[in-house]
């Protein structure tokens, strides 16, 4: 198998984290980004990766990341963007700061770092976009959320379009609830994160979903068995949407 070049988004914890760890230990060279030092250090020496520091919500550290790859020649072969925030809140009780910081993470973020990245990916190159079941099933407390996914899908259709002369695809997967850090930040307690995932019991899968569930179709998208697909969208949701 030949060796490619990966960067992940958000690769220090959760579903991005696990991307990494499986593409490295089939001898991937592998790039994470994340917000904190101290976490993407760890990160990188545990699975044997090159981190960077990149805040998706800071421009500057974006164009400073891509500065940075291109000066040491790495050229990448996929891309997975992943890094992205959840905070619930209801519909009625949202702020603008609510509504921008939502919006500046999970979809200015990845569109400018797919448009700083894009000159060094090589030919036939992958983009994996981590988006969210509730761009179609609506959840309480989600409607930034959900239209942050959402907006970066539409910007996929198109950039798909533009960027098809570069050798660049872009496809997305849609995950289910998956057990990760993600509840803890948006503020729920471990009891109530267990409440919580004690109702998937009822889907199809008969249990929440963890990381490692999503490793696959994001590696697949990654693949080259994935050449032909532009704007695919893969649900991974255990039967939740069912």
């Amino acid at each position: 198998m030949t060796s490619k070049t990966y960067l992940i988004t958000g690769g220090t914890t959760g579903i991005g984290f696990a991307v990494a760890k499986s593409l490295r230990e089939e001898g991937h060279n592998i790039i994470i980004t994340g917000q904190n030092p101290q976490r993407v250090s760890a990160a990188a020496s545990k699975i044997g990766s090159i981190g960077y520091v990149a805040d998706s919500q800071d421009l500057g550290q974006i164009a400073k990341l891509a500065a940075n790859l291109a000066n040491d020649q790495i050229k990448l072969d996929g891309l997975v963007l992943n890094a992205g925030v959840f905070f619930p809140k209801p519909f009625m009780e949202l702020t603008p700061e609510d509504f921008d910081l939502t919006m500046d993470i999970n979809t200015k973020g990845p569109f400018f770092t797919l448009q700083k990245l894009a000159p060094i990916m090589n030919s036939q190159s992958s983009v994996v976009f981590v988006s969210s079941i509730a761009v179609h099933k609506a959840f309480p407390g989600c409607s930034v959320y959900s239209a942050s996914k959402a907006a970066f899908e539409g910007i996929c259709r198109v950039a798909n379009l533009e960027l098809a002369d570069k050798g660049i695809r872009i496809n997305s997967v849609q995950p289910g609830v998956t057990a990760t850090d993600i509840q803890g930040k948006a503020g729920m307690s471990d009891a109530e994160q267990s409440e919580f995932y004690e109702t998937l019991k009822a889907t199809p899968l008969g249990r929440v979903m963890t990381a490692q569930d999503q490793v696959g179709a994001i590696q697949f998208l990654l693949s080259y068995h994935s050449l032909a697909l532009r704007n695919a969208v893969i649900e991974v949701a255990g039967g939740q949407t069912l």
